[in-house]
């Protein structure tokens, strides 16, 4: 007898630790925009998280297998959208990253790319199982698998964004089977390319490079492009062990803080709660992380593996960036914290994301 898929099979303890960070993210969204004209910013992230919950349970009953069918069109279909944006997208502080469209929606398509790249990639690598070994010729095709819609996006140019597309390409890789010393030479390669880049100044902007740059001495330009960082560094330092408690933060409630709903919503929970309360959220993601790795480690398939392990691969990547931007470690991408920052497209994704991880669990317990 054939056992169907059934939502007792749902990671429900993944999902419990998803939804405290939610609300963790609710609240801090609102103590970080009372003071400012963007007020209510929180009520939209109910509705965002309420959409992202529906489109989870939904992502979770389609047959990641099915998905792989028609991942070459959809594929496609990304690509065309991003040469859309560059050709019609509407322009804002000098990027071209959105499609309006009726009822003024925008739509963000360098985000969704995200979650196509992840299972675009797993079907790859799982076309190439049962090889001893890739070859430069597989490795290149993949890397121009990633690289065609990474290009696209660098030309809107949105470098964070693009950034998260390389996370999935590594991991694909890993877990293909490359061998050390070929992943050697491409990160020798790697290293040498970001150097004629950098001195070429045709792809990045000197904004960009500016604020790659800034965060290893902000106290350089302080008014300008290390604004940024030494704000929230004052955050994160006059937040303490206890923190000075909700809605109560100098930086943030002073306008101080740029951003404090997005970018840097991280360094305002810390001066608003604190040491005890970093470390609270860090053990959230802990928890998130080690529970995705256990269903990708479970999962019935090499398919479902490659799923999991590219949501955790991307995940990882922007929690490390985020948080390492927030206390000056890593330049500013403008690159979300995931379930923490403000943002219908983020939110959107990672719940995206989080019901693939759920159907490869639940097609575990399938006959």
């Amino acid at each position: 007898m054939r056992r169907f898929l059934s939502l007792r099979d749902f990671d429900w303890t993944l999902l419990g630790f998803v939804l405290i960070l939610s609300v963790i993210s609710i609240l801090e969204i609102y103590s970080a925009t009372m003071h400012t004209k963007f007020v209510g910013f929180h009520k939209m992230q109910v509705l965002w998280l309420i959409g992202g919950l529906v489109a989870m349970f939904v992502f979770s009953v389609i047959d990641y297998h099915f998905l792989f069918d028609f991942i070459h069109w959809i594929y496609g279909f990304c690509v065309v959208s991003l040469v859309a944006v560059l050709a019609v997208g509407t322009k804002v502080l000098g990027a071209r990253r959105w499609i309006k469209l009726p009822g003024g929606i925008h739509f963000q398509p360098s985000e969704w790319v995200k979650l196509v790249l992840i299972v675009a990639v797993a079907r790859y690598f799982v076309g190439l199982s049962g090889r001893e070994e890739l070859t430069w010729k597989d490795i290149f095709k993949a890397m121009a698998l990633v690289g065609v819609p990474m290009l696209l996006v660098l030309k809107q140019p949105d470098l964070g964004t693009a950034l998260t597309y390389s996370p999935i390409l590594l991991v694909g890789l890993f877990l293909g089977g490359i061998d050390w010393k070929k992943a050697g030479i491409i990160l020798l390669v790697g290293l040498l390319a970001v150097g004629v880049v950098w001195k070429s100044g045709k792809v990045l902007k000197p904004y960009q490079k500016a604020r790659l740059t800034s965060f290893m001495n902000p106290d350089n330009d302080p008014q300008g492009t290390g604004y940024q960082i030494r704000q929230s560094l004052i955050a994160v330092g006059d937040g303490g062990v206890f923190g000075r408690g909700a809605t109560k933060g100098t930086q943030t409630q002073g306008d101080f803080l740029p951003i404090p709903y997005t970018d840097f919503i991280f360094a305002a929970f810390c001066e608003e709660h604190g040491f005890i309360g970093a470390t609270v959220v860090l053990l959230l993601y802990f928890l998130i992380l080690m529970r995705l790795i256990q269903n990708a480690q479970t999962a019935a398939d090499q398919s479902g593996t490659l799923i999991v392990m590219g949501v955790v691969a991307v995940l990882i990547f922007q929690i490390a960036v985020n948080i390492g931007m927030v206390i000056g470690l890593m330049p500013v991408t403008g690159i979300p914290l995931p379930l923490m920052s403000y943002g219908g497209s983020s939110v959107l994704f990672t719940f995206l994301a989080l019901g693939m991880v759920m159907n490869v669990r639940m097609n575990r317990f399938v006959n």
